[in-house]
């Protein structure tokens, strides 16, 4: 049971039972095996063959942060709507606010590696629990360890997978891991300060992807830390599957979701699942902490589709394939309709003056004279004005001069990110209460996606600045009035 089907990288697991005493007897172990560790680059030679000067590297698929304001204070009032004068915009739409460093960073490519790092499941170890750490010392060597009991547990070695590649994310910013990713706070605001306790754990997952094609990529919960190994204590929850094996839940859990669809123009958002440490499928818990488990789900699997969302309760990525991002909108066909859209002039209906979306290359500063701004509840797009407010129904609740409707009035931002966008189509609609403006259905789709917050909650939520979404619809058509001559 590692995984539905079980994944092709553990068909038919040939694990090998050694009960009680040394580990080490009867279980070859395979320390002796030197393959690199979680260091990037890939190549286009079968397995086990270097990779040749100047060869592209194949990409199994990219993983995308869903956005988050890097900023607090003024830049949460914005997104909730409380905004009284332009602010400074800052968030993950198409890159950190800091900027993207290393494997701290937006999105990241999982591509090829030159050498194959994946393990697979190989010996399983019943042993006395004070023998755990000693039969975990040898750094070489993969290992899951579950603790049964303060007397026994049970340890199940990893050996080299030379089929498939293994990159693992986390909080941590140790070696291993490949894609640090950080929390992002309800409504957008990153969780900071020394106060502020992460969710994330610090190896929160592994993905692995077959190095032949399709390049199926598989995901996992946990990920090995610098020693190789991946405990499950006492408290966690663990249990034995019918064909004696063992398998687990992390802390706060590791969760998946797969579009209806695919991740196309006619996608539907799928159901909320949970992935074991095998790579089982089952339904939520209780709670996102809860020891007792959901329900195995044996007809769907662990294999990342196009479109596929994983919540690390505390941030969450979107998988995209090759193929799906051939579909999605170029930064050129994005910048191609900017351009577009403010070549038609639009204009303030009260001020009468010209509005235009600033160049991304100017970057998220306050907005300029010329930013488009919007009442999000109507829709009507107007330049930046201080009349309208109406302090008796809030105090930033605004009323729209053509149709009297009350409430937030936003500048409105281009989304950036073209992998989260389902199509190539022009920036008709804006997430209420944030701004930023999309593809009509790539607005629906993501305010009809409701993402996981907290223990048990889910709201939609803006995939550029992490804002969750109000109102009826959770994004609104703008109604731009063209110039008077």
């Amino acid at each position: 049971m590692w995984g539905k089907g079980p994944p092709a990288h553990c068909e038919g697991p040939r694990i090998r039972m050694v009960l009680e005493g040394n580990p080490e007897v009867g279980s070859p172990r395979t320390s002796d095996l030197r393959h690199p560790g979680n260091q990037g680059s890939c190549d286009l030679s079968p397995p086990g063959e270097d990779a040749q000067p100047g060869e592209e590297p194949i990409k199994y698929g990219e993983l995308i942060v869903l956005g988050c304001c890097e900023e607090g204070g003024e830049e949460t009032k914005a997104q909730r709507g409380e905004v009284t004068g332009p602010r400074a915009h800052s968030c993950y739409n198409g890159c950190l606010a800091s900027g993207d460093k290393g494997r701290r960073r937006s999105r990241l490519a999982l591509s090829r590696r030159p050498h194959a790092n994946g393990v697979k499941p190989d010996v399983m170890h019943h042993i006395s629990t004070p023998l755990v750490s000693k039969a975990l010392s040898n750094r070489g060597q993969h290992s899951i360890s579950y603790t049964l009991s303060r007397s026994h547990s049970v340890i199940v070695e990893y050996t080299h997978d030379s089929d498939t590649d293994m990159f693992q994310i986390g909080r941590s910013t140790e070696n291993m891991i490949d894609f640090v990713v950080t929390d992002t706070s309800p409504g957008g605001g990153a969780a900071e300060g020394p106060s502020a306790q992460s969710t994330i754990s610090r190896y929160a997952c592994r993905i692995l992807c077959d190095r032949r094609p399709p390049y199926t990529a598989r995901i996992y919960a946990a990920g090995f830390d610098a020693s190789s190994n991946i405990f499950l204590g006492e408290r966690a929850a663990k249990w034995r599957t019918p064909d004696g094996l063992m398998d687990g839940l992390t802390t706060n859990g590791v969760l998946v979701m797969h579009p209806a669809g695919g991740f196309s123009e006619d996608s539907a958002p799928g159901v909320w699942r949970e992935i074991s440490v095998c790579g089982n499928v089952y339904t939520l818990r209780d709670s996102r902490s809860a020891q007792q488990r959901g329900k195995l789900v044996e007809n769907e699997s662990n294999v990342l589709q196009d479109g596929s969302l994983i919540d690390l309760c505390g941030a969450t990525l979107l998988w995209r394939t090759p193929a799906g991002l051939l579909r999605a909108p170029t930064l050129k066909q994005l910048e191609a309709q900017r351009q577009e859209a403010n070549a038609a002039r639009p204009q303030c209906p009260v001020g009468l003056s010209t509005l235009a979306f600033p160049s991304p290359a100017r970057g998220r500063t306050a907005p300029d004279k010329q930013q488009p701004w919007v009442y999000v509840r109507c829709g009507h797009v107007h330049g930046y004005h201080g009349w309208g407010c109406r302090r008796e129904r809030g105090p930033q609740e605004r009323e729209c001069p053509l149709c009297r409707l009350v409430g937030p009035y936003v500048p409105l931002w281009l989304g950036q990110e073209a992998g989260l966008c389902l199509d190539p189509g022009p920036p008709s609609h804006a997430f209420a209460p944030c701004g930023h403006v999309c593809s009509e259905k790539t607005a629906r789709y993501w305010a009809q996606t409701p993402l996981p917050h907290g223990t048990h909650a889910f709201h939609a939520a803006c995939p550029f600045c992490g804002a969750w979404l109000t109102g009826e619809h959770g994004c609104v058509r703008l109604i731009f009035q063209g110039p008077l001559d």
